[in-house]
C-alpha cells in the first residue's frame, strides 16, 4: 500500500497492527481519520473479507468520508463493509434479528418529536398534569434509563430511582415508562436509544446470536472511543470477545459528552479488560502552531484522570494567545468584531477562516448584533440565530402585543402560551370571527361574546387574557423596556414554564430568555437612540427597543454561498479546525459552568471542553472576558476564569479595559435572595443508585446521575 509512506512511525505501527487489542490515543490534529482509512484498506489489502469488518463512528458525514477514502484506495469493496454509526449499523442488524423478541423487521424507528408525541398522548390519556409531567422531561428520563441498559421493568422495580422520582414530585414516571415502551412494542417501533438496548437484549438472550455476530465479524473499529456510554461498550466487548481483534480510537483530552451519556471510564479503563493491548500514541500536531500546542498541553495537565501524553508540532513559533479583559459583554462583543475585522484586512483572511467559540448558545446575542454592525456576515453553526430561537420568539410577542395589539401573528403565539386553556378550536374560531366582521384578532379577543356560540367554554379564559395584556400596557408610559419585561416574564408564567424544564434542552431555553432581559437592561441603560428630524420617534420605550432589534431579526443573507464568520458552542465545534479561533465568555461560572463545581469529574470535563476549544485553532488564538455581565437582570462583577490563569504567561499577551463602576440592580426574580435560590435550585445535582440492568446481573450497583450521564461498574 503506497499511502503508506505517507504516515510517520507512530502512524504507521497503529495501521499495520492488525492482530490483537489496539487503542490509538489520537490527540488533536494528529491525523486520526488518515489513520483510521488506512488501517481499514490495510485489512482488505491482507485478505481480510469486508463483511467481516465493522466500523463504528458517531456521524454519519464520518462514515461517509472514511467509506469514500476508502474506496479511493481498494476500490468498490468498500461497499460491503459494515460501517456506520452505532444506530444505522445495529438497526441493519436488528432487522435481521428482531422478531426473536417479537418485533417485526420492518419495525419503524421513532425520532425524537415521535417520541414525544406518543408521551404526550399518553400523558393525557392517564389524566397527568404535563406541566408537571412534561414529555420532554419524561423523555430526557426514559432515554438516561435505556443507555444505562434499564428497561421499563428494571425502573420500576428499583426503590431507588422509585423514590427519586417521587421526592421529585413525580411519581408516574415508572408507569409513564412502562406504557411508553409497551405501546411501542405494540406499534413495532424502536427509538433511538432501543436500538442500543435491544441490540444488547439480543446478544445478552440469545447466544445463538451472539456466536453467529462473534463469527461473523473478526475486526472491530470504534471512532471517538473517549464518546462511547456504557451500553455501546457492553456491547462492543460482547461482539470481539471471540477474536479480540478490536480497536479503538479516541482521545480522553477530548470526552465531552458526559450530558448524552458518555463516559470517560471507557477510555480510561480499557486496558483493564484487554491486558494484551497495544497503545500508540499519535502525538505530533499537524494543525497548530507552537504557540497554541503548547498552551493546550498547559491546560490538560491540571486533569488528575488522563492518560499521559505529551502533544507536539514541527510549526514553530505562531503569534502569542491575545486575552482581552473587557468592561462588559457588549464589549466584548464589539471587541472581538473589530479583532475579526482587523485579523482579517492584515492576514488576508476569509470569514469562513474565523469562529468564535462559546459556552452556551445564548451568548451567541451580543456577538451577532456587533457583527452586524461592522456588516461582518455570520452563520449560527449547529443552531437558530438568537432571535429566531422559539423561546425568545414567544416572549418578544408578548412584547409585540402589548406595543401593538393588533399584531396578528404574535397574538396568535401567545395566546395559549403558556397553556391557559385556549385550544386550537377556540382560536379558530376567534379568527372565524375577526374575518366575519371585518375586525382585528384582538378586538375579538376583548370582545369574545362577539361569538354567538354557547359552547365555547374558553370565553373566559380569554377575557382574562384580554386583561392581562391591557393591564400590561397600562405600564408603557410609566416603565422602561426592561421593567415591562420583567413583569411580563413573572405574570405570565413564561419564565416560571421553562425554569421548570430540567432537561439540557430546558435549562439552554431557560439561558436564553435570560440573556433576552439581560440584552434589554443593557438596552435601558445604555446611550439613548438620536433620531434624526425626519424620522418618527417611538411612542415609548418598549417601542423603541423593539425597533432596534427588528433591524436585528429582518436582515437575512439569503446568499448560502458567502464567506461566513461561523459562531458555535464548543460541543458543536468538536472535529473542526480555524485559521482563527476566539473562546469567548472566559469567566468563572460561566466557562467553566457553575454547573460542574459540584465535583472534580466535572470541572475535568470543562477544562477539556476548553482543550478543545483552543485546539481548533490553526494561526491565531483569542481569549476573552468581562469584568461585568447581566445575570438574573442584575450587572455582577465577574472573575477571569481559571483557565486563562493556566496557561503559562510566555504564550500569552494580555489587553485590558478599564472597570465600570457596579449599579445596584435587582433580578427579575425580585431580590438577592431569590437568585441565590435559583442558583442552588437550578445548579444542584442529585446522584442515585442505578437499578440493575435487565438482562445481566452486576457485581455491584450502578450510578447514573439525573444529566443522563452513565458511569457504571464491570459487569
Amino acid at each position: 500500500m503506497r499511502e503508506l509512506a505517507e504516515l510517520n512511525e507512530e502512524q504507521f505501527n497503529a495501521v499495520t497492527t492488525i492482530h490483537g487489542p489496539v487503542m490509538i490515543i489520537a490527540g488533536p490534529g494528529s491525523g486520526k481519520t488518515r489513520v483510521l482509512t488506512y488501517r481499514i484498506a490495510y485489512l482488505m489489502k491482507n485478505d481480510v473479507d469486508a463483511f467481516r469488518i465493522m466500523a463504528l463512528t458517531f456521524t454519519n458525514k464520518s462514515s461517509a468520508e472514511m467509506r469514500e477514502r476508502i474506496a479511493q484506495i481498494v476500490g468498490s469493496e468498500a461497499k460491503n463493509l459494515y460501517m456506520g454509526t452505532f444506530h444505522s449499523v445495529f438497526a441493519r442488524i436488528l432487522r435481521v434479528e428482531a422478531h426473536r423478541m417479537g418485533y417485526p423487521n420492518n419495525f419503524t424507528i421513532y425520532d425524537p418529536d415521535d417520541c414525544k408525541s406518543l408521551l404526550k398522548t399518553i400523558i393525557k390519556e392517564e389524566g397527568l398534569n404535563d406541566k408537571i409531567y412534561k414529555p420532554a422531561t419524561v423523555f430526557y428520563k426514559i432515554s438516561s434509563a435505556k443507555n444505562a441498559l434499564i428497561d421499563a421493568y428494571a425502573y420500576k422495580e428499583n426503590p431507588d430511582l422509585v423514590a427519586d422520582d417521587e421526592s421529585a414530585g413525580k411519581p408516574k414516571i415508572a408507569d409513564l415508562f412502562q406504557k411508553y415502551q409497551d405501546r411501542c412494542f405494540k406499534a413495532g417501533a424502536m427509538d433511538f436509544d432501543d436500538l442500543i438496548l435491544k441490540m444488547y437484549e439480543l446478544l445478552s438472550k440469545f447466544p445463538d446470536v451472539l456466536y453467529k455476530y462473534q463469527k461473523r465479524f473478526s475486526h472491530m473499529l470504534i471512532d471517538e472511543f473517549q464518546d462511547t456510554n456504557y451500553a455501546q461498550y457492553k456491547i462492543v466487548k460482547l461482539l470481539a470477545a471471540q477474536h479480540e481483534n478490536v480497536c479503538v480510537v479516541g482521545d480522553d483530552a477530548q470526552s465531552i459528552y458526559a450530558f448524552r451519556g458518555a463516559t470517560i471510564d471507557n477510555i480510561l479503563s480499557f486496558e483493564k479488560d484487554y491486558p494484551d493491548l497495544k497503545i500508540f500514541k499519535l502525538e505530533q500536531n499537524y494543525r497548530s502552531t507552537e504557540s497554541i500546542v503548547e498552551a493546550a498541553n498547559d491546560i490538560i495537565k491540571f486533569n488528575k484522570g488522563q492518560l499521559p501524553k505529551k502533544i507536539w508540532t514541527d510549526i514553530k513559533g505562531g503569534e502569542k494567545i491575545k486575552v482581552f479583559k473587557t468592561a462588559s459583554d457588549s464589549d466584548e462583543a464589539r471587541v472581538v468584531a473589530d479583532s475579526i475585522f482587523d485579523q482579517k484586512m492584515r492576514h488576508h483572511l476569509v470569514h469562513s477562516e474565523f469562529a468564535i467559540l462559546y459556552r452556551t448558545n445564548a451568548q451567541s446575542r451580543s456577538f451577532e448584533e456587533a457583527l452586524r454592525k461592522l456588516n461582518i456576515p455570520y452563520k449560527i453553526y449547529g443552531g437558530l440565530s438568537f432571535y429566531q430561537r422559539k423561546e425568545v420568539k414567544d416572549f418578544i410577542s408578548y412584547l409585540r402585543v402589548v406595543v401593538n395589539p393588533n399584531d396578528e401573528e404574535a397574538l396568535k403565539r401567545i395566546i395559549n402560551y403558556p397553556t391557559r386553556g385556549i385550544g386550537n378550536t377556540t382560536i379558530d374560531r376567534l379568527l372565524v370571527a375577526a374575518n366575519e366582521h371585518d375586525l382585528p384578532l384582538w378586538h375579538v379577543v376583548e370582545h369574545p361574546e362577539i361569538i354567538d356560540d354557547s359552547q365555547m367554554r374558553a370565553k373566559t379564559a380569554v377575557k382574562n387574557f384580554a386583561l392581562m395584556m391591557k393591564s400590561f400596557r397600562t405600564m408603557l408610559k410609566t416603565k422602561n423596556a426592561y421593567e415591562i419585561a420583567e413583569y411580563i416574564g413573572k405574570q405570565t408564567g413564561l419564565i416560571e414554564d421553562l425554569y421548570k424544564d430540567k432537561t439540557a434542552e430546558g435549562i439552554s431555553r431557560f439561558e436564553n430568555i435570560q440573556e433576552l432581559l439581560n440584552g434589554i437592561k443593557e438596552y435601558t441603560v445604555g446611550e439613548p437612540i438620536e433620531y434624526a428630524e425626519d424620522e418618527v420617534k417611538p411612542e415609548n420605550d418598549l417601542a423603541a427597543y423593539l425597533q432596534q432589534i427588528s433591524l436585528l431579526t429582518d436582515i437575512e443573507d439569503k446568499d448560502e454561498t458567502k464567506e461566513r464568520v461561523k459562531l458555535m458552542t464548543i460541543h458543536s465545534a468538536k472535529g473542526l479546525e480555524f485559521s482563527s479561533v476566539f473562546v469567548v465568555g472566559l469567566e468563572e461560572n460561566l466557562f467553566p459552568s457553575i454547573m460542574a463545581m459540584n465535583s472534580r469529574e466535572d470541572l475535568e470535563e470543562e477544562r477539556r471542553l476548553f482543550y478543545v476549544a483552543v485546539t481548533r485553532a490553526k494561526r491565531f488564538l483569542t481569549l476573552s472576558y468581562a469584568l461585568t455581565r447581566y445575570k438574573f437582570g442584575q450587572l455582577n462583577y465577574c472573575d477571569e476564569s481559571r483557565f486563562i490563569e493556566e496557561i503559562s504567561e510566555e504564550h500569552k499577551q494580555f489587553f485590558g479595559q478599564k472597570e465600570k463602576p457596579k449599579p445596584e440592580q435587582k433580578s427579575f426574580f425580585g431580590d438577592d435572595e431569590n437568585s441565590k435560590w435559583y442558583l442552588s435550585k437550578q445548579y444542584q445535582k442529585k446522584e442515585t443508585i442505578a437499578p440493575k440492568p435487565a438482562f445481566e446481573q452486576p457485581a455491584q450497583l450502578t450510578k447514573i446521575n439525573a444529566a443522563a450521564k452513565s458511569t457504571a461498574s464491570i459487569l
